[in-house]
């Protein structure tokens, strides 16, 4: 019997979802279905309960529906918790599993496909929204000798890294407190990749060497064309992330790892 899977969000239109997840599935010779799913904002729970109702046995998800993901949840991971927020679903017979692959994909992506170590190493955060929540804990498990988190709106930075601030080598502040920092890693976590949105992240940004990453996928952003200006040696944008997010989805799903690599090559440009 054919297994179902989905994504669902709103737009959905533009997911590489079931494109990555059918090329997963080749890999092993798995049967599955997978679809992209579209929810009113005011639908997603009738949305899911009805996806599970005819047989669905896990979901993706994407914008705008991360929090209610995690309200619809029956139990969390570790990683959701802290990310507060749900990207992926498992349905069980002890209900709905929350948990969150954001960080894991972005990790993966940074380390082993860009070839970049987090360990002992300056890292930048750009914004404290929900995209920030979701990797901090997994980039804070990595390693680095210092992690910034800087947003328009200092107080959100803050309260982002309380949990962490007496236990790990983290600091926040507003965008002037990056100005100079010269750091090893500058991730921007901010949606203004989406609409060309400018950041004052101030010169001197980049160490010698240095990665600016960009979770955007899919276009060139005004983040990434600074990045190029200020020297920065690896410019990267988050379709590896989205990858990588996706296959540690799949692992939970149906206890294999994909090999990311041999997917990624497929959706690269030729």
């Amino acid at each position: 019997m054919t297994d179902r899977y989905a994504v669902i969000g709103n737009p959905i239109a533009q997911s590489k979802s079931p494109v990555i997840h059918a090329a997963f599935a080749r890999q092993f010779g798995h049967d599955i279905r997978y679809e992209a799913i579209l929810a009113a904002p005011d639908a997603f729970e009738p949305a899911v309960r009805a996806f599970m109702a005819a047989g669905g046995k896990g979901m993706n998800v994407t914008a705008p529906f991360k929090l209610d993901a995690l309200a619809l949840s029956d139990r969390l991971s570790d990683r959701a918790r802290a990310a507060q927020a749900v990207n992926t679903l498992s349905f069980t017979q002890d209900g709905i599993l929350g948990d969150n692959t954001d960080g894991f994909g972005l990790v993966f992506d940074i380390q082993s496909h860009l070839g970049v170590p987090l360990a002992d190493r300056r890292v930048l955060i750009v914004g404290a929204g929900g995209a920030a929540r979701g990797v901090l804990l997994p980039v804070l498990q990595a390693g680095p000798a210092s992690l910034l988190v800087v947003n328009r709106n200092e107080d959100r930075a803050r309260a982002l890294i309380e949990p962490w601030k007496d236990s790990q080598p983290i600091a926040a502040g507003g965008l002037s407190a990056a100005h100079g920092g010269r750091f090893d890693v500058v991730i921007n976590a901010t949606s203004t990749g989406l609409s060309d949105g400018a950041l004052d992240l101030g010169r001197e940004l980049y160490a010698p060497g240095a990665l600016a990453y960009e979770m955007v996928y899919g276009r060139q952003t005004p983040f990434m064309a600074d990045a190029r200006a200020q020297g920065a040696a690896l410019v990267a944008d988050g379709l590896g992330m989205l990858v990588g997010q996706a296959a540690e989805s799949f692992r939970i799903w149906r206890g294999v790892m994909p090999d990311v690599d041999a997917v990624l090559r497929m959706l690269l440009p030729r």
